[in-house]
């Protein structure tokens, strides 16, 4: 390992050490996070007992869809953090240090990684008692494409943050336009199957619907053409992502 690469991974964990030592000092933050997605697994998951398929298959089809939307949820407002630190000037102090700019995006970025695989893993324990049969090598590959997924949404986040200061209301209002139709026409909450003709075109240009399907198929043991697709999708967000967020870290702050 030459002396360029080693500085940027100690870089690299200097900030992940920064951003994570918070978390860790103060669990109730994380455990607020989990909130919705609770909410929507013990409520709204009751509700579509029996709606999906035979008994029982429901929290087959639901569990991934709520792992999906957090990895939608978590990520894309990761930048908030980091809109913070612009808003507050404390960025600017840390970027007359030493540090690589590259690896402030992503020591940010495994942060996310880490808590996305924290929740995650909670949910899919919780949803056990309910029901719910994962696939234990479908787990580790769906969590893998959730990762990929949620990498690349979190470094567009911060891109997104960067180009939002100095007031931050371009973050809101992007972030909230486009999460909730990305949701929506998923088919993480609802079969899109059973929506009008337009609906289903819709959803057919949304590539979380394609993840959704992919981690549906893995954590019930299944490797098809939609694991693929998904596949691709999370890859596709991920390189996209990391090229953007890294961009806008060396030119943009």
């Amino acid at each position: 390992m030459n002396g360029s690469v080693r500085r940027f991974v100690r870089d690299t964990g200097t900030v992940f050490s920064r951003e994570f030592v918070p978390v860790v000092r103060k669990p109730f933050v994380l455990v607020f996070t989990m909130g919705q997605p609770l909410l929507f697994l013990f409520l709204f998951g009751s509700m579509l007992e029996g709606t999906v398929g035979e008994a029982g298959a429901s929290w087959q089809w639901f569990v991934p869809g709520i792992l999906v939307m957090m990895c939608l949820s978590g990520p894309m407002m990761a930048g908030y953090s980091l809109l913070v630190e612009l808003m507050g000037g404390s960025l600017e102090r840390m970027l007359v240090t030493p540090l690589n700019r590259v690896a402030m995006l992503v020591g940010r970025t495994l942060k996310e990684f880490v808590l996305l695989l924290f929740q995650a893993g909670l949910i899919i324990v919780l949803a056990v008692p309910l029901g719910f049969r994962p696939s234990v090598p479908g787990v580790v590959m769906g969590l893998g494409v959730l990762v990929v997924f949620g990498v690349g949404l979190g470094a567009l986040s911060f891109a997104l943050a960067i180009a939002s200061r100095p007031g931050g209301d371009l973050f809101w209002g992007v972030t909230q336009m486009v999460m909730f139709p990305l949701v929506l026409l998923s088919g993480l909450l609802l079969p899109v199957e059973s929506g009008p003709g337009w609906l289903r075109v819709a959803a057919a240009a949304n590539p979380v619907r394609y993840i959704a399907d992919a981690e549906r198929a893995l954590l019930a043991g299944r490797v098809d053409m939609s694991v693929m697709y998904g596949m691709g999708c999370a890859v596709a967000v991920g390189v996209i992502g990391l090229a953007i967020g890294t961009r806008a870290m060396r030119q943009g702050v």
